[in-house]
Formats: C-alpha cells, structure tokens, sequence
C-alpha cells in the first residue's frame, strides 16, 4: 500500500512538473528589475506564474546545466563582466548564489556549459574576448583557465570598430566550440577538448568570413541535419551552411533577410532557433523591425519565409521554444513584457495569445524541461 501510495505521487509530481516546466528568465537591472526570476509556464494554457526571484546584476544571460541543477549567469557590465553560479533546487524553485568569478572581459553578453559539466565559456561583447572556466564539483565556478582575445574591424564604423565576440555555442557533437566576432565578421571555431586543462585549441584556417557588414550574433544547429543558420545582427539576414561534424568544415549555400522585403529599417538581428522536429526556424528582429521571422526549412536545408510577425513590445532579445512545441515566448526590453505566442504545428506560424508576463527588462529566456 505504501508503494503505491508513493508510486502514484510520484507520478502526480512528475505529470505536474512535466506539464509546468520552470522558466528561467535574465534581465537588465538598470531600472525596476531585481535580477533572476523563477516562473512555472503552464505548457497547457500558456500562462506563467512566478515562483521566485534573485537579485544579479544585469543577467543578461542564462544557461542551464544538463542535470538541471544548477543555473549560470553572465553579469554584463561596461567596467568589467563577471560569471554567477547557482544551485537550483526544484522542489522549492529556489535559485541559492554560489560564487562570482571575474569574467575577465567588459559587456558579459553569452553563457554557455558542455554536456559533461566540466566547463563553463563566456563571450565578452565590448573586450572582444572568450573566456573557459572549470565548474566545480558543487557547481561553483574555478577562475578561469583559458582567456583568448580577438582582433580585427569591419566596415560599420560605428559598431565594428574593433572585436565584439557575442556567443560562445557548442557544435551539437561538442567537438567545437563557435565563436561569433560581430566586429570581424567572422564565425571563429575552436577545437573543444573536456578533458585537457586548457580546452580550446586555437582557430586552425577554420573560421568562417561572412560578408562585410553581416554582424554575426547567434547560430543555430539543425537537430538532425549536417547544417548550421548564421543570424547577422547588422544585416538582418540569415546565412546557411553544411557543417562537417568531424572537420568543422562549413560549405556555404544560401543567404535570406529576415524582414520582409518592403523594410527598409533597422533590423537589428537578435535570436534564432530552430523548432525540434527540424521544420521551421525562428529569427527575432530589434532596431525599427521589432518583429519575428518564421522560415520553413526545406528537405535541402534552405529557408523560406512564411512569416514575419509583431513581437506586441519593442526591442525583442532571446526568445525560447517552450519544451512541448507550442508556444513561443518573447522576451522584450524596452516594453517590460514577455509576449507568448501559439504555434501552429503544421505550418509553423506564429499566432499571438494575448497572454503576457509582465517583468522589467527581459532579455533571456530558458526552460528547464525536465
């Protein structure tokens, strides 16, 4: 009887927990916001509700650890950057500080941990740097290890007079490890290794040079094909490549905006994913846009475009797929909103639900699905 009794809570708990993942959510903190906050999305209705919160200052971005225990923060600053650690504990939904290490960098923009959990990597927008970090046994953060600053420029005075390095993503077999330079127009890749002291071995004739001007930010991964989607801040455009996992060669085979064709703003390219089934991938566009683009991704890997769409808010940064498919969730600056979206799951599109969650300074968004 007590068995039973246990088995069916359990299960109880896990049908409760599967159908409300915690959402992690980063922000600016240079106005109302306090820092971390913990929400339970409801993967049924769409509506969030807050659990907790944690002060940080500007966590502007977040990752989760494989195991879903722990939580990692970039803390951006002009003067200088730092890394956060957090034990989460899932019952509560309480975040608990771990330590800070100095990021070694200004303007701390992109987090990011390797599936064995052995190591931490962080971009530094403003320095132009990358930085690797060992993670602890209790989840805190080691100082770091490895520090490699970038150089060069590129043609946009104004935002690419020097090394702007703004994401730090793994391949999806963590071979490498890609690091996009938004002032060089280059995609950086450097072999990963988890087990050396020193885990990158510097760029070796395998970086990619985007067309002047691109402003790389984010990529994305196919889930089952060898391709990779390079999203360019300063162009709004998507370029597409073959990827070899074992090489990291990258073949170049097409190159899409990501408005529409009658815009003659600012994009101001921020976010891009990619739905888990493979179908359709997803670009958020800042500047004068303010919009969501949502592109059928065909059997060849190419892009068209179905649909560009009002984010209902100005200034969208990270969104994120919720863990089920349906829905997505946008995280909007400037209008202190987090818009969530229906998606239709044969065509791909985006329809607004009119429902909202209402924070200071969203900028990241991440699920801890589990």
């Amino acid at each position: 009887m007590r068995w039973n009794l246990f088995l069916l809570l359990s299960l109880l708990s896990f049908s409760c927990f599967s159908q409300s993942p915690y959402l992690f959510i980063g922000t600016y903190t240079n106005g109302a916001s306090k820092g971390i906050y913990v929400y339970r999305f409801n993967t049924s209705t769409g509506q969030g509700t807050e659990v907790s919160t944690m002060r940080a200052v500007n966590p502007s971005y977040l990752c989760v650890s494989p195991d879903g225990k722990h939580v990692y923060a970039a803390s951006e600053n002009e003067t200088g950057g730092s890394v956060l650690s957090y034990a989460f504990e899932s019952v509560t939904g309480q975040l608990s500080f771990l330590n800070s290490q100095s990021s070694h960098g200004t303007c701390t923009c992109y987090i990011a941990e390797d599936h064995s959990s052995r190591w931490i990597f962080v971009a530094n927008y403003c320095s132009g740097s990358l930085a690797a970090f060992p993670v602890n046994s209790d989840g805190s953060v080691a100082p770091a290890s490895q520090i490699i600053q970038q150089f060069g420029k590129g043609p946009d005075t104004a935002r690419q007079e020097s090394s702007h390095v703004h994401s730090t993503i793994f391949s999806p077999n963590e071979k490498f490890l890609l690091a996009a330079n938004l002032g060089t127009d280059q995609e950086h890749e450097y072999k990963f290794n988890a087990s050396e002291n020193i885990p990158l071995t510097e760029p070796y004739d395998s970086s990619v040079f985007l067309k002047p001007g691109t402003g790389p930010r984010h990529i994305a991964f196919h889930p089952t094909k060898s391709d990779v989607y390079i999203l360019g801040e300063l162009s709004g455009t998507v370029d597409a490549y073959h990827f070899d996992s074992l090489s990291g060669k990258f073949s170049h085979f097409q190159r899409i905006r990501t408005t529409a064709e009658s815009f003659s703003g600012v994009p101001g390219s921020a976010d891009i994913h990619i739905r888990a089934d493979g179908k359709f991938l997803y670009a958020s566009n800042r500047g004068t846009s303010n919009t969501l683009a949502v592109f059928e991704i065909r059997k060849d890997g190419r892009l068209e475009m179905k649909q560009t769409i009002s984010v209902n808010g100005k200034h969208p940064r990270n969104f994120v797929i919720d863990p089920t498919n349906h829905f997505l969730l946008v995280a909007n600056r400037d209008s202190d909103n987090i818009v969530v979206f229906s998606i239709d799951q044969a065509t791909g599109l985006l329809k607004a639900t009119g429902t909202e969650i209402t924070i200071p300074n969203p900028v990241c968004l991440k699920f801890l699905a589990n």
